[in-house]
């Protein structure tokens, strides 16, 4: 028998749950006011600073730092893990031609399906810990190879296969761009995968942690988080930051173009963060690698960011608003050789881990996240109109 609860009884929260807690964590946390933000018990930043990808991933899934040993047999275990099987490559030209002007990340919405399925991923309701783990190994490791596969074959160019021999970040960068990369910017694009791979509750992660929650496998989980990150509310505006760059062109132009822009109501893409409420961590450290590098590009941006912060302080008095994240990732990105349609595709081949941090956590609570609506909508009539 159904029971009715009244709408008294129901519990009010804000519009997009903004700041309700709905549930307890090991993986990290973000301290908005403070600038701050961890993986584990571990300041993010500076894991990006001085530990390689591999590190940091097997802290978000076991649940800490690997010695030395431990840390090279984990980075061959993964790398061994990158080859799709042959029956998911075979399908990537089909899946890249139907996939349009989307890109690589649509397309691997169906990529990851095909791989759970070619994998024989089976819920993680009926797995042990060890099992889901692998599992989440197993598709973390496919996904900058279904990235890179894809964006090759959406240019027209043939698909290159990954190499055991590189890092993750490296090889990432060589089966996007055919070529191994400069230490330089392996390293770089190293460090900005670790400084993206989990920030909180945002909605990709609470999206496959609802998927999780019901017990599907975790390809499924990948895909609802993939589809939530593909809404522009969400995936990022790495490229558009430099398309303000560009827009603004020389020195001479910022402050009038970025005040006729900031009065007409408009959002300077690559400015303000709706947690920080000082400077974005992770804008910090980006900005520094981009000053490695030097160069026009990161001068002008230097400049941009400067007088951005000026007029904004100016006409928005009391606002604290700063470069965020995607402003120096597209600095950095750029430099490194990535075209600007893979910055978004970049950022979730860094993400995936801590959604597979969030689908193991998630797959160890059998309750599952059932919200209730509040009806709005005309009284519902007794009997239907015209019923015999």
């Amino acid at each position: 028998m159904s029971v009715n609860r009244s709408a008294a009884a129901l519990v009010e929260v804000p519009r997009g749950l903004a700041g309700v807690v709905v549930t307890d964590t090991e993986i990290g946390d973000v301290r908005g006011a403070e600038g701050f933000y961890h993986y584990r018990q571990y300041s993010a930043v500076e894991l990006a600073r001085a530990r390689g990808f591999e590190d940091v991933w097997h802290l978000l899934v076991h649940g800490e730092l690997p010695d030395p040993a431990r840390s090279a047999a984990f980075a061959v275990e993964t790398a061994e893990l990158r080859r799709l099987p042959p029956e998911v490559w075979a399908a990537l030209p089909a899946v890249a031609a139907t996939g349009g002007d989307a890109g690589p990340l649509a397309g691997m919405r169906a990529a990851l399906s095909l791989l759970g399925a070619a994998k024989g991923f089976r819920p993680v309701y009926d797995l042990d810990a060890d099992q889901r783990r692998e599992d989440t190994l197993v598709a973390t490791a496919a996904v900058p190879t279904l990235l890179a596969a894809l964006h090759r074959l959406g240019q027209g160019l043939d698909p290159v296969q990954p190499r055991e021999d590189l890092s993750y970040a490296a090889n990432y960068l060589y089966m996007v761009t055919g070529s191994e990369p400069r230490p330089q910017r392996a390293r770089a694009i190293e460090q900005y995968l670790i400084s993206t791979i989990d920030h909180g509750f945002n909605a990709s992660t609470f999206t496959a942690r609802v998927i999780a929650s019901t017990g599907a496998d975790v390809s499924a989980c990948l895909v609802g988080a993939v589809g939530a990150l593909s809404g522009p509310l969400h995936g990022g505006a790495p490229s558009r930051a430099l398309d303000t760059l560009d827009a603004i062109g020389t020195p001479d132009r910022i402050d009038s173009w970025i005040r006729e822009r900031v009065l007409a109501g408009e959002r300077i893409m690559g400015f303000g963060h709706a947690i920080y409420r000082t400077q974005d961590p992770r804008s910090q450290m980006l900005r520094e690698i981009a000053l490695r590098f030097g160069g026009p590009r990161v001068d002008f941006a230097v400049e941009v960011e400067r007088h951005v912060e000026r007029i904004l302080a100016e006409l928005k008095p009391g606002r604290e608003l700063h470069t965020n994240v995607e402003f120096y990732a597209g600095v950095v990105m750029e430099l490194c050789g990535l075209p600007r349609e893979m910055f978004t595709p970049t950022f979730a081949a860094g993400r995936v881990v801590g959604w597979s941090a969030n689908i193991l956590e998630q797959a160890a609570d059998s309750k599952i996240i059932r919200p209730v609506a509040r009806y709005v909508g005309p009284g519902a009539p007794v009997e239907v109109p015209g019923a015999a």
